[in-house]
């Protein structure tokens, strides 16, 4: 019969070894270990070391079959074998499987909280003998081989055992050392040949190559202790939302981290929020369509270099979120996708597999594996990177069957409606289990429906976030500011309206990167009026953004003045600080920043109505209380007034503390260096297109 190759392996004839996902059944030590049979297809003979003695091994039954037969018992570590390149190695064949039961067990079930340890290309000591194991799901593989540099790519040499039922293949390989690039080489069913990248992989070549590179974390090298015990969810939250690409001109994560950190602290921002660093294979996708859930990209350098930059921001005070991406992956052939040949991490129809805005597949999230994989990525950035919270992107994608989708195009759920049940489920699972492991973490939901109790605890039923971000304010507050000011008086219903659900759950306010990027303008470009009024309004947004209820969030750029729309592939116009206008408005968002540090009223939750009926003059008054109480104008015209009326009964004192309209900011300089108080109220002096903050006491 003649042999037939699928790719690793072959089917073999009667005389030849039977690997059928099992080649340790054949290779390896046998017959009480005296008998060591290798697989080295191609090879005219094959030479071993025995004890420090060279033998020659013999040629027996199919081609590439040897065998030496020893006249003690060997133990794996009493032999090696010579490589193609002359080196000697201990028998990867030799050696007990590097997964146990009870993680094939916990996988299947979807609940090993630790399968980054498990799964995927990692270097260990095994048995004795230092190395690399490595494991991978395909369960629908007809075979599955190790490739990489050590054996020049070649499918034949290293073909991995199946673990029972489990579809998990794996191979412990001793000798191989950090730096190693390596893929899985998978047959299907059919008889294809796939090169797939690791899913576990911890890092990655360099795009547009995209082999998984084997290496380690140093778990050794923190020095963040501190911040780490001290770390707590209370408190201010003003996020600066970063595309590392872009920011500047620096190209690894140690570098970044040190002029990143500083300006964070000059710029008074507590946290960073980093679009995705996972794995990507395009730049403009900007992260959101990851091919390495467990590898920070090399776009910036190392796993090592990454656990730097997040070691020296939290030296510094800083926290740091990271985007992660549940809700799809893409369709790159190298990758998730059709893994081992079937539709394994992904649903097998489109209509609900397949995201039809993005182009893009969507997990299968009532598959116990796909769950496991994805809440193991968390879990793995949360410990391994010191990660302070995970921000989730597209949420709302993931709730509904028929997000982005037209009737008829979509499967209802065995209810009949629309939600996705197994997502939903997921999302609790996922907050349940980073919340038990890591108390302190933060995990925020990027939802843009009325979904209810995002936010809410999972024993009242809700999906058990910490925060979501208030995209209803967001496109609201957009939609108003963007109005010329003429206008304005017939929409403040706009700003109005998102009091009436801002306690419903815990928000964040955001200005993202998606609302300056794709013909929707900078934000200084969306203001109206000339270009005085156009740096006004950008002081007046981001105060009126830091007065209200809900912790913040500020795309980059938007503190210089950027005119033009972000660009991932330019960074930002730093040189527009040589201008004294940028300038004034830099100093703005620094001091306005350090304020609301400062002030704990703007970040307790207590908030009162003083006035929000003025719609002729645009002008809207409330109270935040904490301690202390100050009082919030917004002017949201053009308009000057010398003398305009805040009604408020029992005023003991009132002090004008921050005016936007300040000189130094690029204001008018209409500021209130005295407040006249008049019978139930004060008398205040309003900017234009000005924000101006006092500090009041009552009479009690």
């Amino acid at each position: 019969m003649k042999n037939t190759y699928f790719g690793p392996m072959q089917i073999l004839d009667t005389e030849s070894p039977h690997f059928q996902g099992d080649p340790h059944r054949v290779l390896g030590l046998h017959g009480e270990g005296k008998r060591i049979r290798l697989w080295r297809p191609g090879a005219p003979y094959l030479h071993l070391e025995i004890q420090g003695k060279q033998v020659e091994a013999n040629k027996v039954g199919a081609e590439g079959l040897f065998e030496y037969k020893s006249p003690l018992p060997l133990r794996p570590t009493d032999y090696r074998v010579y490589t193609q390149g002359g080196a000697l190695v201990h028998d990867p064949y030799a050696f007990e499987p590097t997964v146990g039961e009870v993680d094939l067990f916990l996988f299947g079930k979807g609940v090993h909280y630790r399968l980054h340890e498990v799964m995927g290309g990692r270097l260990c000591t095994h048995q004795g003998v230092q190395g690399a194991k490595f494991a991978v799901w395909a369960p629908n593989a007809r075979s599955v081989a190790l490739v990489a540099d050590f054996n020049f790519w070649d499918g034949r040499l290293h073909p991995l055992r199946r673990l029972g039922s489990s579809g998990v293949w794996e191979l412990f390989v001793p000798g191989l050392k950090e730096g190693e690039k390596y893929k899985f080489e998978i047959v299907t069913e059919e008889g294809a040949l796939l090169l797939k990248t690791d899913p576990f992989a911890l890092y990655s070549e360099v795009r547009p190559k995209s082999a998984s590179v084997l290496f380690e974390t140093a778990n050794d090298a923190w020095t963040d202790g501190k911040w780490m015990q001290g770390r707590k969810k209370e408190g201010p939250l003003n996020i600066y939302e970063v595309h590392l690409g872009s920011w500047k001109s620096l190209q690894n994560y140690r570098e970044i981290a040190h002029a990143l950190g500083d300006y964070c602290i000059q710029m008074g921002f507590t946290h960073v929020e980093l679009m995705p660093l996972a794995e990507h294979p395009l730049d403009e996708s900007w992260g959101y369509q990851v091919t390495g859930f467990f590898a920070v990209t090399s776009r910036f350098g190392s796993p090592r270099d990454f656990q730097y930059f997040v070691d020296h921001l939290h030296r510094l005070g800083i926290g740091v979120i990271l985007d992660w991406v549940p809700a799809h992956f893409p369709s790159d052939g190298h990758a998730l996708a059709q893994f081992d040949g079937s539709y394994l991490y992904e649903h097998s129809d489109p209509r609900q597999g397949f995201h039809p805005h993005w182009n893009t597949y969507i997990f299968n999230y009532g598959r116990h594996e796909v769950v496991n994989f994805l809440i193991s990525s968390a879990l793995f950035w949360l410990e391994e990177m010191h990660i302070d919270g995970l921000r989730v992107d597209a949420v709302a994608s993931m709730l509904y069957l028929d997000y982005g989708r037209s009737p008829g195009e979509w499967i209802p759920n065995r209810f009949g409606g629309k939600e996705n049940l197994e997502a939903i489920e997921f999302l609790k699972h996922l907050n349940s289990i980073v919340h038990e492991k890591f108390p302190t973490a933060l995990m925020c939901a990027e939802e843009s429906t009325s979904f209810t109790g995002v936010t809410h605890p999972l024993e009242r039923g809700g999906l058990g976030f910490d925060l979501k971000w208030n995209m209803g304010w967001m496109n609201d507050t957009l939609q108003y500011f963007q109005k010329n000011t003429l206008f304005r008086s017939y929409h403040q219903n706009n700003l109005t309206f998102g009091i009436l659900y801002a306690f419903s759950e815990k928000f964040i306010l955001p200005f993202s990167h998606d609302e300056v990027v794709h013909g929707k303008a900078s934000l200084l470009s969306k203001m109206p009026g000339d270009d005085w009024q156009k740096f006004a309004n950008v002081r007046l947004i981001r105060s009126y953004q830091m007065c209200q209820p809900g912790k913040k969030l500020l795309f980059m750029g938007a503190e210089l003045g950027m005119w033009e729309e972000w660009n991932c592939k330019e960074t930002l116009p730093w040189h527009y600080l040589h201008y004294d206008r940028h300038l004034a408005l830099h100093r703005f968002f620094q001091e306005m920043n350090q304020f609301y540090l400062q002030k704990k009223s703007l970040w307790e939750e207590e908030f009162e109505w003083v006035d929000c009926s003025d719609r002729e003059n645009s002008v809207l008054i409330y109270l935040r209380k904490g301690e202390g109480v100050l009082l919030c104008v917004h002017n949201f015209s053009p308009n000057f007034h010398a003398r305009y009326f805040v009604r408020l009964s029992s005023l003991r004192s009132v002090k004008e503390v921050f005016n936007t309209d300040r000189e130094e900011y690029g204001g008018s300089g209409k500021i209130n260096p005295q407040v006249e108080k008049g019978e139930g109220g004060c008398f205040v002096q309003l900017a234009p297109l000005a924000t101006m903050i006092f500090e009041v006491e009552f009479v009690y």
